[in-house]
């Protein structure tokens, strides 16, 4: 533990010569949230949320000896596949079968082939790799507790935990995280236990520090480990600040530049779908659940708030408009003995008693707001409004309401799928009225309960599937004046020179896309010749991390609210959707502005709408932890700042040639096997 000196020094309790800069928290020192904490914590690492990218960059640093302190809304590692619910890996065809992941993905990968006895207990048709949430929180718990043995480094894990707020003090010519505020909240005595209620009935009170009906609170206040009296004078910086939040929480907090939502259209950005921006159509969020086959038909009920959201609810598509289809797209446990069945040309086995699906499906428990009335992460001028941006009025940053009509939304979809009809009179389909007809199937049982796949009493996952978060802006540099960001033109296989199918875009701008898109052709921008685009992703010199996956889209709806009879996605939304070029991970997506000792992992690196579509999925998530993890260890060890390894781009500095050699020895890779300016065969990685 450390001294309350100490402690009252981080949170500039007491008078030095470096003032501290509090953000989110009170600058009167007689206010109650200056109080001394309940318990104090000495961290190398503190990771907020402890996701995929989160448990990666936790992994790294534990094998590396560092002491990590990693906090989580909820009580499971592991964020999508497991807290989440979407325990169906999303990978690509080439880059599993070569199996070029980075290797603590991979030992998960190993680790569920071992607990089952096989990589796909349900016999899914999404992925190779389907399981039970809660059997990946117990892989992935077992894994860390094996990186902190063997790395001798130290765990200190916080589950039931939000961070409340950030100490931010001047330090050189930039600011620097001092501390961490953390609430921790338990079940009063004699309460239902956690997991009972759904998170929309209990989000408000975790992010008060007050004692509750239903929870006792502690707060717990993470600051730097300091090893000798002079680490502070001689260290550029003590420890870093990881966001690994599923909605980039932190971001909001530290109110540091970032976008959310849709991006203006732009030479970076040519199929967006407007020319201003719109930070409220964010990709939908999902609350997955899971249902088990029964042997004989049972009581479903139908929720008293049902018909609000029934018109919402589609099959989607001719070819998937079967409930068979459905129920075994991500199916996450089953013997395999069903009857072989076909339809709409996709192979799969019937479902039999006791299997068990997991529902995560477009047209059923997705939930797309769009408006500024029902978004669901506030923005910046919404904090702002809400007092959230105040000191101590941080409560999370998203919509209580919104929350509670998704968990509706996903409720009533389960009673559609199992209960439901539609027919083209009666009942219209509201994506395809004119070609099936829907039957009810009610051989089915809505799995709750502690102990059930979700882990929840209410059967929902314990947090929703988060698409899409708020996006950080890097740091001006070399060709990106306004901030460095990752956006379409740098992935995308699609054809961004054809005018005929492309949004218009002025003379210019379309000059500048040619010669964004040129690649070694870029002779030909400047005769005015036919440019021929290069067929290869962005190739960055501070390339840290990998991932694969197409450019997909779950868009925001019309109109508001998402639910409402024959409402239709956001106009031009998917123009941008497709396949995608294998990309990498640069070191400058994941450093934020102002602040110089905090890194974003998963989601919330510096990406576009569009390039956030790719940049959001399971083997993504773990690279970046893996990168940000690793870039922190070596940053500690050398005294230098991730944002001073890249600040000579695009010349490489020694510093960033070392780092990716580390990174690439402890096998985690951070580009694609014959990456080159020259290489635009790509063909085998569709």
């Amino acid at each position: 533990m450390i001294k309350k000196s100490l402690v009252a020094l981080c949170l500039g309790l007491i008078s030095t010569s470096s003032i501290a800069v509090p953000i989110a928290v009170a600058a009167d020192a007689k206010s109650t949230n200056r109080v001394l904490p309940d318990l104090t914590i000495g961290c190398d690492l503190a990771i907020a949320g402890g996701g995929l990218s989160g448990t990666a960059t936790a992994y790294e640093g534990l094998l590396a000896g560092k002491t990590v302190c990693m906090t989580e809304i909820t009580d499971w590692v592991g964020g999508q596949i497991t807290a989440q619910g979407v325990s169906a890996l999303d990978e690509r065809p080439t880059q599993r079968t070569k199996l070029y992941f980075p290797r603590g993905y991979l030992e998960f990968r190993q680790k569920v082939q071992d607990f089952y006895g096989k990589l796909n207990s349900g016999y899914c048709w999404v992925s190779e790799v389907c399981f039970i949430p809660k059997d990946g929180d117990k892989i992935l718990y077992g894994m860390l507790k094996s990186a902190e043995s063997k790395g001798k480094g130290k765990l200190y894990w916080y589950p039931n935990t939000v961070v409340k707020e950030l100490i931010v003090r001047n330090r050189g010519t930039g600011k620097q995280i001092n501390a961490v505020v953390a609430i921790q909240h338990q079940p009063q005595p004699g309460t239902a236990p956690l997991n009972t209620e759904p998170l929309s009935q209990t989000i408000d009170d975790t992010y008060s520090d007050s004692d509750s009906a239903k929870f006792k609170k502690q707060k717990i206040i993470f600051i730097p480990t300091y090893k000798t009296p002079n680490q502070q004078a001689t260290q550029p910086a003590d420890w870093y600040v990881v966001d690994a939040t599923e909605t980039g929480e932190l971001i909001g907090l530290a109110d540091v530049p970032y976008r959310l939502g849709l991006d203006p259209r732009s030479s970076d950005e040519p199929s967006a779908a407007t020319t201003t921006g719109d930070p409220y159509c964010t990709q939908g969020f999902t609350y997955p659940f899971a249902m088990e086959t029964t042997e004989t038909p049972r009581l479903q009920v139908q929720p008293v708030f049902y018909q609000q959201y029934a018109p919402y609810y589609s099959y989607e598509l001719k070819r998937l408009a079967d409930f068979g289809v459905v129920y075994t797209y991500r199916r996450i446990y089953s013997s395999g003995t069903g009857k072989p069945s076909k339809f709409g040309g996709i192979n799969y086995t019937a479902p039999t008693p006791g299997d068990i699906s997991m529902q995560n499906w477009t047209w059923g428990n997705d939930y797309r707001p769009g408006s500024a009335a029902d978004n669901l992460i506030l923005d910046r001028s919404q904090l702002q409004t809400s007092g959230q941006l105040q000191p101590g009025g941080w409560m999370g940053g998203l919509r209580t309401d919104t929350l509670r009509k998704g968990e509706e939304h996903a409720q009533g979809f389960y009673y559609w799928l199992v209960a439901g009809s539609t027919d083209s009179q009666a009942n219209p389909d509201p994506q395809s009225p004119d070609y099936w007809v829907k039957t009810p199937n009610p051989n089915q049982r809505y799995l709750s309960g502690l102990d059930s796949p979700m882990g929840t009493v209410h059967g929902l996952s314990k947090y929703p599937y988060i698409r899409e978060g708020r996006r950080i802006i890097g740091r001006p540099s070399y060709g990106y004046k306004d901030g460095f960001t990752i956006a379409e033109v740098d992935i995308s296989r699609n054809n961004l020179l054809d005018r005929a199918k492309m949004p218009e875009l002025s003379a210019a701008a379309n000059r500048r896309l040619e010669a964004s898109l040129s690649g070694v052709n870029a002779l030909d921008v400047l005769t005015g010749a036919k440019v021929t685009p290069r067929n290869r992703a962005t190739i960055y010199a501070d390339t840290v991390g990998i991932g694969h996956y197409a450019i997909d889209f779950h868009p925001c709806m019309q109109n508001s609210p998402p639910e409402a009879p024959n409402n239709r996605e956001r106009d031009g939304a998917r123009q941008g959707g497709g396949q995608a070029y294998p990309f990498q991970i640069p070191l400058r997506a994941m450093i934020p502005q102002k602040i110089d000792n905090m890194l974003v992992a998963g989601k919330s690196i510096a990406t576009s709408h569009v390039a956030a579509a790719a940049y959001r999925v399971h083997s993504f998530e773990w690279s970046a932890g893996a990168a940000a993890g690793t870039t922190i260890t070596y940053a500690l060890e050398k005294g230098i700042t991730p944002a001073q390894m890249v600040e000579d781009l695009p010349n490489r500095s020694p510093s960033i040639i070392e780092l990716r050699k580390r990174l690439e020895a402890s096998n985690n890779p951070t580009s694609f096997p014959n990456t080159s300016i020259f290489n635009n065969n790509w063909q085998e990685w569709k």
